[in-house]
């Protein structure tokens, strides 16, 4: 990041009385505030005015940081459910798998976060940048988390060694996108609980 950058950045916050803040500081209260936003209000509402205002750092800062409100929405989604989301290890690869999918379900239905991801990903059909930004921070991190999971479950011999991990992230995973922007049908407890059932017990008559 650029030193002027740094430097302007660790002056925010003065009007709230903090002093001189570092710029690591300034961006988390950033994210924070967007990602509250988000959650609790949905991407419209976003503007680089409201967070400004709520973190307490001028839009020039935000700008030099974020070019656009869809890399700073996705920023501070990421920044939101980053710990919601994380991938649990408690050594039973299914009970991991339905609580990962179970909180990732609960964000994308019962907040404000999954329409939020739905336009996201509508906007990066036609904003190369953003799409960059998606694959980088947000669905390469999320594929390497369940990977690294499943590759352990692998390990302890929850599943076979012969089984690319990445085509069972597209099948659990990709399954509970596809509900969510093709609403024909909805995501249920019930329809998560059955895709790791599918995929763990396998379909064909015992």
């Amino acid at each position: 990041m650029a030193n002027n950058v740094n430097g302007h950045a660790a002056k925010e916050g003065n009007g709230r009385g903090r002093g001189r803040r570092p710029a690591d500081e300034v961006r988390a209260d950033v994210l924070r505030t967007a990602g509250d936003l988000l959650l609790t209000e949905g991407i419209a509402d976003l503007t680089f005015e409201r967070v400004a205002k709520a973190s307490g750092v001028s839009k020039t800062t935000l700008y030099k940081w974020w070019p656009s409100k869809g890399a700073l929405a996705l920023d501070g989604y990421f920044h939101a459910v980053r710990e919601t989301l994380d991938f649990p290890d408690t050594g039973d690869v299914r009970a991991d798998l339905l609580t990962q999918l179970r909180a990732f379900a609960h964000v994308m239905i019962h907040t404000p976060g999954g329409r939020v991801l739905a336009e996201l990903i509508g906007e990066s059909q036609t904003d190369q940048d953003l799409a960059t930004a998606y694959r980088k921070l947000y669905s390469s991190h999320r594929r390497r988390l369940a990977a690294e999971r499943l590759h352990r479950a692998q390990e302890l011999g929850q599943i076979r060694t012969d089984i690319d991990v990445q085509v069972l992230v597209d099948q659990l995973w990709g399954a509970v996108y596809h509900r969510l922007l093709i609403p024909d049908e909805p995501v249920t407890d019930a329809f998560i609980v059955a895709l790791v059932n599918n995929l763990l017990d396998g379909v064909r008559p015992k």
